[in-house]
């Protein structure tokens, strides 16, 4: 085994354990909120948890994909990293104004509050993980991101069951966080890769916003369409409905997961044919992860409809077999969803964003009226959550289907003819 392959198998296996256990902390955080505290908390948490996502992508604005695809290397280490905590602050200043909105109880507001925080820290590591990628370590990202992961679910665990206190145990994973990101993502890893006499240049951290604003949407978009219907849920129907949704929902975001898995390690090599004007060789490696992302997807829905309630039922201590059809449906959408994404990292490789900014405009109102027509207007409850998430995302895997075919077919057509 030469050294690349064996490069790239360590930044692989790490990239995905750490990016594994990192992911599936909501779910884990979420079984051990409903056995030590109760399944109202559990709501609380569960709707929480997805706000405090939303704003995580604020925080993101640009995300990692657009640093480490960056061409012309024109925008900095240290851009990047300034522009990254100037969002994180703004991230901070939209969640008070959300709390103020919202009028929530002092527990639901600390809890909210907790989240925000936490996410923030997850956002400003990110940044400096896309430093390691770009200089061949993505493994290392992925040591810290699986740390972050272990020692934070442990310390969530411990404090709760020793104070029954959630307030606590979200403090807990903040300090976990905070202590890796300064000690290990910064002062051990990052520190010697970056220029430290480059000063950091203010044109550069604004024009990020202004060349990414669309790349930033599109993300905002895509994380309030996976959740629209928890907010059509949130202050109509009970937390315990809102609690029982986000049990069924959990394990659909494994098909994110696994397409991150995927998808992460290939981002170097998409650079470098998109460099090369190789879009044949993208369309057959992208072509390749679709084909194994469905054949995940159709073991997943199988996996669900087997034995899914059960399985859940055990985790979480509830009976949850009269939504057995409900978290198949569920799962079988996150595929669309998953095949989206995929052309989502296509198109943003070759630098179309803004149509991908109609695409998830489209779809964000489908979801919001959807959403709220099936739970609230309907009252068709979580059936109604699960077919609003279902025909939003049929439909923007459509449109996104049709756009990135027809947007590379004429990238085609223009290299044959140049």
């Amino acid at each position: 085994m030469n050294s690349e392959r064996k490069e790239f198998l360590k930044n692989f296996i790490w990239n995905s354990l750490g990016t594994g256990i990192n992911s599936f902390n909501s779910l884990f955080f979420l079984i051990i909120v409903t056995r030590v505290n109760d399944i109202q908390t559990a709501g609380i948490f569960s709707i929480a948890y997805a706000t405090s996502t939303i704003l995580y992508t604020l925080a993101m604005y640009s995300g990692r994909l657009c640093q480490v695809t960056d061409i012309e290397n024109k925008i900095k280490d240290k851009d990047y990293i300034a522009n990254r905590a100037l969002t994180c602050f703004i991230m901070l200043i939209g969640a008070t104004f959300y709390l103020i909105f919202k009028q929530y109880s002092s527990f639901k507001t600390t809890i909210f509050t907790l989240l925000a925080i936490f996410k923030g820290l997850e956002a400003f590591s990110d940044i400096l993980y896309g430093v390691m990628q770009k200089n061949g370590i993505l493994y290392k990202s992925g040591k810290s991101l699986f740390a972050k992961g272990f020692i934070g679910i442990l310390f969530f665990l411990i404090v709760d069951i020793i104070t029954r206190d959630l307030r606590l145990a979200c403090l807990a994973v903040i300090v976990v966080n905070l202590v890796i990101l300064v000690v290990y993502d910064y002062f051990i890893t990052t520190r010697k890769l970056i220029d430290n006499k480059y000063k950091v240049d203010l044109k550069n951290v604004t024009s990020i916003f202004k060349s990414e604003f669309f790349v930033f949407v599109n993300s905002f978009a895509g994380i309030y369409i996976l959740n629209a219907p928890k907010y059509a849920i949130d202050g109509y129907l009970t937390e315990d409905v809102q609690a029982i949704y986000g049990y069924i929902m959990m394990p659909a975001t494994v098909m994110t997961l696994f397409t991150q898995f995927i998808v992460m390690p290939f981002l170097g090599k998409l650079k470098e044919m998109y460099e090369q004007k190789e879009l044949k060789e993208i369309e057959k490696v992208t072509f390749k992860i679709k084909l194994i992302v469905i054949a995940f997807g159709a073991f997943a829905v199988l996996a669900a409809f087997l034995i899914g309630p059960e399985f859940l039922g055990l985790i979480y201590g509830l009976d949850l077999t009269a939504y057995r059809m409900n978290l198949c449906v569920i799962i079988a959408s996150y595929i669309f969803y998953a095949i989206s994404y995929i052309n989502l990292v296509t198109l943003t490789t070759i630098r179309h964003t803004f149509v991908q900014f109609v695409i998830y405009i489209i779809s964000m109102i489908i979801a919001f009226l959807g959403s709220n027509i099936l739970v609230r207007v309907l009252n068709l409850g979580i059936n109604g959550a699960t077919f609003s998430c279902t025909i939003t995302l049929a439909i923007q895997f459509i449109l996104y289907a049709i756009v990135t075919k027809f947007i590379m077919y004429r990238e085609n057509k223009k290299l044959l003819n140049s």
